[in-house]
């Protein structure tokens, strides 16, 4: 195993900047304002280290799934979050109420990991995960991408927990429902145009 530096920092960079606007990162975000943001990082990190495993190891698996049937359920699942934050924000008349957040690990893991494993099919950055690996090395790649992959993820939620602290829960939630709402439908357009 050669590990080359250069490839490791490319691959960050590339990877980093391109998952910056990612709809994932707005997932992971939703996500941090209604349930534990430490699991919520240990499951879609887990999620971006298959899906680089996946992309450095066998980039031609991507083929073998429809485009759009990975959108049509990626865009599923961002509905079911806009539905769960939209009607976990309910009205302002019970603004004392204490909001239910997930807290347990199994939960939080599995629904975090499902989500970004799901959307992340065929993505731009795995795309790119598997064209570097091609000409890189594949160990350089996979690091550089994992750890591209994981620190926006990190980003996303203490931001999320940032933005909680400061701004009552229940806007939140409807921000955040908002958005992944925008983008379910944003990924229901893509079926139709991409």
């Amino acid at each position: 195993m050669h590990l080359d530096l250069l490839a490791i920092t490319t691959a960050f960079g590339l990877i980093f900047l391109a998952e910056l606007p990612d709809k994932t990162m707005f997932a992971s975000l939703a996500m941090g304002t209604r349930m534990r943001p430490l699991y919520v990082w240990f499951g879609t990190s887990s999620a971006f280290i298959v899906h680089v495993a996946i992309a450095v190891g066998a980039g031609g698996l991507l083929g073998l799934l429809p485009d759009w049937i990975v959108k049509l359920v990626s865009a599923s699942l961002f509905a079911l979050g806009a539905f769960l934050l939209l009607r976990g924000s309910g009205g302002d008349d019970d603004e004392e109420a204490e909001v239910k957040t997930v807290t347990g690990f199994w939960p939080v893991y599995s629904t975090a990991f499902m989500a970004v494993f799901i959307s992340e099919w065929g993505d731009l950055t795995q795309i790119t995960t598997a064209n570097l690996a091609a000409s890189n090395g594949a160990w350089s790649t996979a690091i550089g991408s994992a750890a591209a992959l994981m620190s926006v993820s990190a980003l996303a939620l203490l931001a999320g927990k940032f933005i909680a602290k400061r701004v009552p829960l229940k806007t939140v939630q409807r921000v955040g429902g908002l958005c992944m709402l925008g983008l379910a439908v944003w990924t229901a357009v893509e079926i139709f145009t991409g």
